[in-house]
């Protein structure tokens, strides 16, 4: 089978290229001492490019938001970019990056900072669980999860106080 791009596929991985090729640029210019002129995000502002700036961000933003609201209860009421982030964040973190390269990886100065992603959920502390448990354990036999999802209402009540 072949393997070509589409041509969405394309144009992404050239605007991704020009990207990271400016923004390397950037980076060498702003240590060398030199201004970049032209902004790599944009919006349209009485017919003048006007480089994207949070306020604008943050509006596209709670506006898609809203707007994918209708359609998914599930999308939080109030949408601000920092939940993007750290709804990232907490993502590669369960599934297995380490704080240090988070914290790198989010530009975290202290480690400290970090450590508010390290909030661990039930399935990845059983995942840790079973990861760590040796293959020829006694205790190998009684990981299995599934004894522990429980769908009966009744029991589900008499858990949680209700009953």
């Amino acid at each position: 089978m072949e393997n070509r791009l589409s041509a969405r596929q394309g144009m992404t991985q050239v605007a991704l290229l020009r990207f990271l090729e400016l923004r390397y640029a950037s980076g060498y210019a702003l240590s060398a001492g030199i201004v970049m002129s032209a902004a790599l995000f944009y919006t349209i502002k009485g017919n003048i490019k006007m480089p994207l700036d949070s306020s604008t961000i943050r509006k596209l933003i709670i506006a898609y938001g809203e707007a994918a609201r209708e359609h998914c209860i599930e999308v939080p009421e109030h949408i601000h970019p920092h939940m993007l982030r750290h709804s990232r964040a907490m993502h590669l973190y369960q599934h297995g990056m380490g704080l240090t390269l988070l914290a790198q990886w989010l530009g975290h100065a202290q480690l400290e900072t970090t450590l508010i992603y390290a909030y661990a959920d039930t399935e990845h502390k059983r995942k840790a669980i079973e990861q760590a448990t040796p293959v020829n354990s006694p205790l190998r036999k009684k990981l299995n999860s599934s004894r522990y999802t429980i769908t009966d209402d009744e029991t589900l009540k008499k858990l949680y106080g209700l009953k």
